[in-house]
């Protein structure tokens, strides 16, 4: 019997997440506790400590907090997010991005330059076999007043940001949050000690203050150094050492829940009544409802499910939550409101270190301070995704990003970012001294991004899923009004602590926003100023253009036309290579683009000129294609494999030259029965590419660096192995036409002769009468682009070979 095909690339990650067997799901489940479920697992920490003492004055109060906190873990983390949130994934991907690009490609409402052009070109395929197209249902009213309406793709944009704005705030909060609740335990701690040798009430206290004053801050300074010093190790190795951590400290939260319950109130499991929730709301005031904003500290860590789904199985992470999460939490508040409700005049009640019995205040000292450390990671490292994913979208300025696993594609760690998290967590942990006041920062971050999923998740259910209004409207209203509510207690504690959220959204909001702007200006300048090919062919006999040996990479952001800044080079210098590539990088609004369509490829003007354009298309959740080795040498590759094609596909006669573009690399059938196969995959292929990894009895190797090209570059780079490419004999290839012959000979010509890139330096100035708002978007993006990661090196350009291109770009 014959086995079942194998999954396309495009899916191959999703598939493999998603067919696990049981015992490869259970391994699975254990590994996710240390890396999404920290923060929820750590919560307890903080929730009741982050309340007010004088707002504690009943047991009838305590009862009805912890009815909240029940029924906000059940309706906001398991109903919300662990049963629907997670099947709103993108090709196994999640997150706030995750849900953008879903609403991008299933209804016109992109305004980032890739969502416009990445498909302004002609496939020469049919329709089925593009990847990135999906049949609309052009009848949905819905669809329809939304694409209509312009400020609603503004509105759409800005929550994808805000969201983003959002993940970084928690980023920098909670790490200062619950290592400094850890830290005040263990000062409490210690206090409790020193009064047993003590017998003075006078030196108590004296000890106590000093205790107070040393202990909670610095030592929680301490352990924020290590965390965030820990992050280039990356993501699967923090997670393989932090998972048995945050299972043992479950565990022990749990057994001392359950020992609290039968000690001091059994009864407290009857108060999950729904109607505690009315007694609370007959008789708040606004000092009771400002209870309500540490109460959504419960749920902090809930958007982890949904971003760390990329790296997870949904079956994984909903068998973890509800199997073990869920239950050991409840009982873990349940057993704290026993506690407090029967010791309201004891000291420190509402800290969950007092709850603990005596003879376990050991054990939780170091489990406490071990896993408050581990909590704050989910965060962190969805930080450090979420601005991979800006990156990608060109809303973010260019930072140094590195993939700390080969397999894992949203593994990464972003050096610049991981020590400006730690700058400003410490500058909280020193600043605020408070957990009440960076509890109220923190819950306002959590709760504002819970809303960014709940509108963007509505829009979903009724653009993408194509559900009933009235199913999108009732999720709105149901989650969305349950969310405001804490929002609005938030809010009271805005002047407490709260401010300081607002300090860190102008921060990324304005980088974020002055960074689109700019990269969209100056788009929008090359397009005005492209010249079209026309231009090159006709204005070349006139220059009297020479044609040099070898090759030119032009990288340019349009993928139409001739940019303006090499017309502007060939006007001041007429002379260009023997071969020249137009390089285009383009990002894809879905998770991941298979290699066997990334490249597309395209001849300018007629095959005499030798003038090819190449657009590199990419996922947001992809490895930068950019930082490969191997770049230049694909690149050839592919046009090797257009060339050979060409001569099979009657594509002169279909179009002009100008829109001659194709997909190379996919073995899929085209509509004329014939196969595309990746020719340096094959060995019976027109062009073979030859590696020092590959056996082969015509192995073609240079051991010496890209000639002298590479002489001055960075001494940090690694010395590259020239691979050269070369033709299998004439009589292995009896059907290849001469002239595809004589053209791949000049090709690999031009290879072996050098290679030159083409950057343009676009500098945008400010035309006069223009308002402070865009003068003050544009001073923040070149000041961004003037000290962030330059393109050569991004590029990974032996600066030999670089030709900069610079011009003026008024706006």
């Amino acid at each position: 019997m014959a086995s079942s095909p194998p999954p396309p690339p495009a899916a191959a990650h999703h598939y493999s997440m998603n067919n696990k067997t049981w015992k490869q799901t259970i391994l699975l489940s254990f590994q996710i506790v240390g890396v999404v479920y920290g923060q929820l697992s750590t919560a307890p920490l903080y929730v009741f400590s982050t309340m007010r003492v004088k707002d504690l004055e009943s047991e009838e109060v305590v009862y009805e907090l912890f009815s909240f906190i029940f029924w906000t873990l059940t309706t906001i983390s398991l109903i919300k997010y662990a049963l629907i949130v997670l099947k709103a994934d993108d090709k196994g991907e999640g997150g706030t991005f995750a849900l953008y690009s879903l609403l991008c490609r299933n209804a016109k409402v992109g305004l980032l330059p890739c969502d416009k052009t990445a498909n302004d070109v002609i496939l020469f395929e049919e329709e089925t076999t593009n990847p990135f197209s999906k049949i609309i249902n052009s009848d949905s009213r819905a669809r329809r007043a939304i694409e209509k309406h312009k400020s609603i793709h503004y509105l759409i944009l800005f929550l994808a940001l805000f969201g983003s704005c959002m993940t970084i705030g928690a980023a920098v909060l909670t790490p200062a949050l619950s290592v400094l609740s850890a830290s005040c335990g263990v000062q409490r701690s210690l206090s409790e000690m020193a009064s047993l040798f003590s017998s003075s009430h006078h030196t108590q206290d004296s000890v106590s203050n000093v205790l107070q004053k040393y202990v909670p801050v610095p030592s929680a300074c301490v352990i924020l150094i290590g965390l965030f010093v820990l992050q280039p190790c990356g993501t699967h190795k923090i997670g393989f050492m932090f998972a048995p951590i945050i299972a043992v400290w479950l565990l022990f939260v749990g057994v001392v829940g359950a020992y609290n319950i039968f000690r001091w109130d059994v009864k407290i499991i009857y108060k999950i009544s729904p109607l505690y929730l009315f007694k609370f709301m007959r008789n708040v005031d606004a000092g009771r409802w400002r209870l309500l904003g540490s109460v959504i500290l419960c749920a902090a860590g809930s958007e982890a499910m949904f971003a760390g789904l990329g790296h997870f199985s949904k079956k994984s992470i909903k068998i973890t939550f509800i199997c073990l999460i869920y239950p050991l939490l409840v009982i873990c508040y349940a057993g704290q409101a026993a506690y407090i409700s029967k010791n309201l005049h004891a000291l420190d009640f509402n800290h969950l270190s007092q709850s603990v019995p005596s003879h376990s205040k050991y054990i939780f000292i170091v489990l406490s301070l071990l896993s408050s450390a581990v909590g704050s990671q989910a965060t962190i490292t969805a930080s450090f995704s979420i601005i991979n994913q800006c990156l990608a979208l060109n809303c973010f300025p260019r930072v140094k990003v590195i993939h700390t696993s080969k397999t894992i594609h949203g593994q990464v760690y972003i050096p610049d970012v991981n020590w400006l998290l730690m700058i400003f967590s410490l500058s909280v942990t020193v600043g605020f001294r408070d957990l009440v006041k960076i509890g109220n920062a923190t819950s306002l971050a959590i709760i504002c991004g819970m809303l960014v999923t709940t509108s963007l998740m509505s829009l979903i259910i009724a653009l993408y899923w194509e559900k009933n209004l009235m199913i999108s409207a009732c999720f709105l209203v149901c989650f969305g009004l349950v969310e405001v509510a804490y929002l609005s207690a938030c809010m009271l504690q805005f002047h407490k602590g709260a401010w300081y959220l607002l300090v860190l959204l102008v921060v990324s909001m304005t980088v974020m926003l002055s960074w689109h702007y700019g990269t969209v200006k100056k788009y929008e300048f090359d397009l005005q100023n492209k010249v079209s090919t026309e231009w090159l062919i006709d204005v070349s006999p006139g220059l009297g253009i020479s044609r040099v040996a070898g090759i030119g990479f032009i990288y340019t952001d349009i993928v139409a036309g001739i940019p303006a800044f090499f017309s502007h080079f060939i006007t001041n210098l007429p002379a260009f290579h023997q071969v020249l590539i137009m390089v285009s990088f383009k990002s894809m609004a879905v998770p991941h683009v298979p290699e066997c369509e990334r490249y597309l490829i395209g001849r300018i003007g007629p095959k005499d000129y030798k003038i090819y354009r190449c657009i590199v298309r990419y996922g947001y959740c992809d490895n930068n294609i950019r930082d490969t080795g191997d770049f230049e040498e694909k690149i050839i590759g592919a046009i090797g494999e257009f060339i050979s094609i060409e001569q099979m596909s009657d594509i002169e006669s279909m179009v002009s030259a100008e829109e001659r573009m194709m997909i190379v690399g996919n073995s899929s059938s085209r509509g004329d029965g014939k196969a595309l196969v990746p020719l340096m995959n094959e060995t019976c292929n027109e062009v073979s590419i030859i590696n020092e990894a590959q056996i082969s009895p015509v192995v073609v190797i240079d051991d010496e660096s890209d000639d002298k090209l590479l002489a001055s570059s960075s001494s940090s780079c690694k010395k590259r192995k020239k691979v050269r490419f070369m033709l299998p004999p004439a009589s292995s290839t009896p059907k290849m036409e001469e002239s595809v012959r004589k053209e791949l000979l000049e090709l690999i010509d031009a290879r072996e002769s050098g290679s030159a890139y083409f950057l343009g330096q676009s500098h945008l100035v400010v035309c006069d009468g223009s308002n402070y708002l865009k003068r003050f978007l544009i001073m923040v993006f070149r000041f961004f682009e003037k000290n962030g990661r330059e393109p050569p090196v991004a590029l990974k350009i032996p600066h030999a070979a670089l030709v900069e291109v610079g011009m003026i770009c008024t706006i």
